[in-house]
């Protein structure tokens, strides 16, 4: 049965992933919760498991040609450099403060959708 559970989480992270919705909030929530993996192993594997997802995106988005590439690319390298500071900090914090300061991170981004309004 864990293996069911495990299987439907990769899934609806993966097609909520492609579709930019955030599929790596669902599998971290499930990996540190469900399967008990501590925080910062489950991020590991949630960054692991981003990379094939990415790709496909970029690829379907590519040939609808709806990238633009020139901003992807200041955004690519002002997320890469926010990952390695992120990567160094994360490193730097206990388990439990981790997933206290993800939780609130959740929790501010879910109150923010929850009251935009849509442009």
């Amino acid at each position: 049965m864990n293996t069911v559970f495990s299987a439907l989480a990769a899934a609806a992270s993966g097609a909520l992933g492609a579709m930019g919705m955030g599929g790596g909030g669902i599998l971290m929530i499930y990996l540190t919760l469900a399967a008990g993996i501590p925080h910062a192993k489950a991020q590991g594997i949630n960054l692991l498991f981003f990379i094939p997802t990415a790709i496909v995106a970029v690829i379907i988005y590519s040939r609808k040609k709806l990238i633009d590439y020139k901003i992807a690319l200041i955004y690519g390298v002002a997320g890469t450099l926010g990952a390695c500071g992120g990567c160094y900090v994360s490193g730097m914090l206990d388990n439990n403060i981790l997933s206290k300061v993800f939780a609130v991170f959740i929790i501010f981004i879910g109150v923010k959708e929850l009251f935009s309004k849509a442009k």
